[in-house]
């Protein structure tokens, strides 16, 4: 029977050729339905970029760096594809006949005739891939170009050659993006050229005789000469390139400026070189009539061995016999040039230093008295009593606060100042009791109030003393719009207004819905724009979903930090934006920078590294951490409204010419300092991030001695935390006096060590209250180079080593009690250092840290007391004085607890000794001697338990 797949006569006959018309139907079309889709994925981003950016009113930051970048792709693409484009043409127009070929160039015959009938398309294709390449590398320079065309001058000259520094700033980042743009043009066309040329005819590698023909030498003799003068351009700039040069230096970490040898040797060499460079360049251009390569070869020649010997050598040589022996003296000029460029550009030449000795003369009331005065001791740590504000403020499981709270200043009922630790009761999509894409987007979308303690004190449990507290919000702060739809915790989308009700908050009577009224986000009413988002979010059901409907907006981008950084790509971002209510609305602030890393003889730091303390994390880190600069201001205040997202940025610093520069590319984004609200400086601070850089550098230029600075005697460093060992300690927001000052102001403090040791080198304290009149001013007070005040670390080992105090914190720990450190403050007293730190328990049946003891220490003595009153009393031993019975600071503490009691203290003893009684039997595996300790346990706690009923039944 004969096979039917075989195309016998009996069966079907198999057609193999090509596909059928419906095949290339289908392919044609499932084709065009891919180019659609992927075009509709392109349009998608595209256009709800530019939905979000109409929606918070900063169109034209979207269109300007929009065709900004699309005239830098196409100038700078066009202008590659030209040049390349052109070489090859003219390469193909200078080939030589093909009778004049070599039997070599012959054999390239099928090269020749395989491109042949395509050769336009070769050109267009070849010209196209590198316009496109080029085009995009030009199309990232965006920044440079518009700093570059709206460049305003800073007014001051580096001290060698004279120029504005805006010349370094913003001039000298463009042209060398030109000359770099020009190397790669001058190199691809002369690639690409002789290449061409090689394939024609023109030129020859293995054949005998002449190795090019006159049109080629011509020609590529030009290309090279062009690359020669734009190498010679290049030495010129880096004539000017050496003013912001890096590199290393033993007096400092990251050198930036000419040295000696820079002055002396390299300037001279570069401008030698460029000279040898031009003459190089010159005897290229000649060789368009001479027909040979001798002169410019030999040119060329010297121009490496030059390079080599010149620019390379005799530094070399200067530096080993020249600085080496006497470097001080050789490199003082230009260490106090980079002294001054660097204290200038980071803002620290004004800080005042002054020597303070570490130790007081003042009799024990004085000193007693001056501590009730000289500082309001923040006791409420923010880094600590986030769980307390959790378990007591939290209300529902699906709300949170910052592992870190904020410190401001709001009024107290007699209208002072009064330091405050706040933090936003935030949506916490992790805690919805049923996640769903509805609950999740639609229904749990917002979180509610500002919850607000006494930074100074605690109730009489330990706990915080709320200021503003509850849902709906009660408290001090009045009434204002407690809805959260904006924070630092809320990362995904929410769709609001629409037919879905949202939840409000919850109380008593039931659950509170709710339905968005402001303006803000984009308008879902639209099917293009559902379409739009459905693939910009990987959703489809917003595309279809009943829950979206007339109203229907879409919240995103909602983190205050990547609004305000979305709105002004020019700016760099502080790590830690607090929330304020401001004018009946919660804003939060974030504080924002202008950097360059231009700035000539100014030394550079790495943001990410500088700004890192034992309380940065991923929320809190600077954006763009990792820029290094040697110029910063904290030229721009924003403010983002909680609820509406509202973004507005006011000028802070109104002569910061690097915000005048984006000021001049982006008008209108920037408001004037003087639209700021009465409200809203009220709330304004001096930021964490730029103190910290600006500490860092005070480690090495509070020292304006260039003979000091070089060696080093009296460089500092930043602490450790002494509870967060291997993390640098964090500024603290304290009101205090400095001994200059005649009252309290908010300040942002920190100490340092000498370098290499752990006692106190100085204390830095800059005032931080944005209505002072010396706002930023930054206070050093140096201690003597041999003084042995107690640093932090050392104090919190004296703290943990005395024995009494010991004893206490074993007595807090009893059970499966935590004993938790806050932060610990240091304050300037009458000549000496007072140091405070609240002492936080974490109780096993309440996971949350109360404060129950304060630390105080000033010189030798110490106390370790329920208040900070009675600590203080101690320490300066004044307890028992007329009118001083320690009542202003009730709330600061607890009454003394009655296991202070003998019995109750012996009784715990006995209960610790039969704990550790167990343990050792249990890693011996002695389970009668277990047994036995463990009931010998139980009678301690009992007796215990018996002991404190009578103890507080006697008091």
């Amino acid at each position: 029977m004969p096979d039917r797949g075989s195309g016998g006569p009996s069966g079907p006959r198999i057609r193999v050729g090509r596909p059928s018309r419906r095949a290339r139907t289908l392919l044609l079309t499932a084709g065009v339905l891919a180019v659609l889709a992927m075009l509709f994925v392109m349009f998608a981003g595209f256009w709800t970029d530019w939905l979000w950016y109409r929606s918070v009113d900063y169109s034209s930051v979207f269109t300007k760096t929009l065709w900004t970048k699309v005239g830098m792709f196409a100038v700078f693409g066009l202008l590659m594809a030209g040049s390349v484009g052109l070489n090859i043409w003219l390469a193909h127009r200078l080939r030589p006949p093909l009778s004049a070929m070599s039997l070599e160039q012959q054999s390239l015959d099928r090269y020749r005739m395989g491109i042949a009938p395509y050769k336009k398309w070769v050109l267009l294709g070849v010209t196209a891939l590198v316009g496109l390449i080029s085009g995009a590398s030009a199309a990232g320079q965006w920044r440079t170009w518009l700093m570059w065309i709206n460049a305003v001058p800073f007014g001051k000259t580096d001290p060698q050659f004279g120029k504005d520094v805006a010349f370094y700033a913003f001039d000298l980042p463009f042209y060398r993006f030109l000359l770099s743009f020009g190397f790669a043009a001058a190199v691809l066309s002369l690639l690409a050229a002789a290449l061409v040329h090689y394939l024609y005819g023109g030129l020859r590698i293995t054949t005998p005789g002449a190795r090019a023909t006159g049109q080629a030498t011509g020609h590529l003799s030009v290309l090279l000469g062009v690359f020669v003068a734009l190498k010679a351009v290049a030495y010129w700039l880096d004539r000017y390139g050496l003013a912001v040069k890096s590199g290393d230096f033993k007096a400092t970490d990251n050198w930036t400026g000419l040295k000696y040898v820079d002055a002396n040797a390299y300037l001279p060499a570069k401008t030698i070189l460029f000279c040898i460079a031009i003459i190089c360049a010159v005897l290229f251009f000649a060789t368009i009539w001479r027909r040979t390569w001798q002169l410019p070869v030999i040119g060329f020649g010297l121009m490496v061995l030059s390079a080599i010997l010149i620019g390379g050598l005799y530094p070399a040589i200067v530096q080993k016999f020249q600085v080496s022996p006497n470097e001080q003296a050789k490199e003082s000029p230009y260490i106090k040039k980079n002294i001054e460029a660097t204290r200038d550009a980071y803002d620290i030449d004004d800080s005042q230093v002054r020597d303070y000795s570490g130790t007081s003369k003042a009799d024990n009331d004085t000193l007693r008295d001056a501590a009730d005065t000289t500082a309001s001791m923040r006791l409420l740590d923010p880094n600590v009593v986030s769980p307390t504000f959790q378990q007591k403020q939290q209300v529902r499981g699906y709300y949170q606060f910052p592992a870190t709270l904020d410190v401001d200043r709001y009024k107290d009922k007699d209208g002072n100042d009064q330091d405050t630790v706040v933090g936003l009761r935030e949506i916490n999509t992790n805690g919805i009791p049923e996640k769903n894409w509805i609950n999740e987007h639609f229904k749990y979308t917002h979180g509610y109030g500002m919850v607000a303690a006494k930074g100074t004190t605690t109730d009489k449990d330990g706990a915080p003393a709320f200021t503003e507290q509850d849902l709906p919000p009660k408290g001090s702060m009045g009434k204002y719009e407690g809805r959260i739809y904006y924070g630092e915790k809320t990362s995904q989308y929410s769709i609001v207004g629409g037919p879905q009700k949202e939840l409000d908050y919850a109380d008593d009577n039931g659950e509170k819905t709710y339905t968005y009224t402001g303006k803000s986000g984009v308008n879902l009413a639209n099917p293009v724009n559902r379409a739009a988002y459905a693939v910009a979010f990987n959703e489809p059901q917003i595309l279809y979903s009943g829950a979206i409907g007339e109203g229907s907006r879409i919240l995103y981008n909602r983190t205050p930090k990547e609004r305000v950084e979305s709105v002004a790509p020019w700016l760099t971002i502080d790590g830690d934006p607090y929330p304020a209510v401001v004018d009946g609305r919660i804003k939060w602030i974030v504080d924002a920078y202008t950097t360059t890393n231009g700035y000539p003889y100014s030394s550079r730091t790495t943001l990410g590294d500088t700004t890192a303390d034992s309380l940065t994390d991923g929320q809190r880190a600077v954006v763009a951490q990792q820029n290094r600069v040697n110029y910063i201001r904290n030229s721009v205040k924003a403010t983002v409204d909680a609820y509406t997202g509202k973004v507005e940025m006011y000028q802070w610093d109104k002569k910061d010419p690097v915000l005048k520069t984006w000021m001049k590319a982006f008008p209108g984004t920037v408001k004037a300092k003087s639209q700021i609200s009465d409200d809203l400086m009220d709330h304004l601070r001096y930021p964490q991030d730029l103190f910290k850089v600006q500490r860092e550098l005070l480690t090495r230029y509070h020292v304006t001695s260039p003979s000091q600075f070089y060696s080093g005697s009296e460089r500092w460093q930043i602490p450790d935390d002494p509870t967060h060992k291997g993390n640098a300690v964090p500024p603290y927001y304290l009101s205090m006096k400095m001994p200059d000052q005649k009252k309290q102001t908010f300040s942002l403090t920190t100490t340092f060590n000498p370098n290499n040791r752990e006692t106190l080198g100085a204390f830095m304290a800059i005032d931080a209250d944005a209505r002072s009149d010396q706002y930023g001013k930054i206070r050093l007070l140096k201690l003597p180079s041999n003084t042995t005040v107690s640093g932090p670390s050392q104090v919190q080992s004296k703290f943990n080593s005395d024995p009494s105090i010991a004893e206490s914190l074993n007595l807090l720990k009893r059970g499966d009690s935590e004993v938790e450190y806050g932060n610990l403050l240091t304050v300037p007293l009458e000549g000496g250092l007072l140091y405070v730190e609240p002492v936080y328990v974490r109780g096993a049946g309440t996971n949350y840290p109360r404060m129950r003891k304060v630390l105080v220490t000033y010189g030798e003595q110490i106390a370790f007391e329920n208040t900070l009153g009675q600590a203080l009393d101690k320490v300066f031993d004044t307890e028992g004085r007329a009118g001083d019975s320690g009542d202003q600071d009730q709330d600061t503490g607890t009454s003394p607890p009655a296991a202070e009691d003998p019995s109750v203290r012996e009784a715990l003893e006995d209960a610790q000794d039969a704990y550790e009684a167990g343990e050792t039997a249990l890693e011996k595996g002695d389970w009668e001697a277990y047994g036995k300790a463990q009931k010998d346990l139980e009678d301690a706690l009992q007796d215990a338990a018996e002991a404190e009923k009578d103890a507080k039944k006697k008091n």
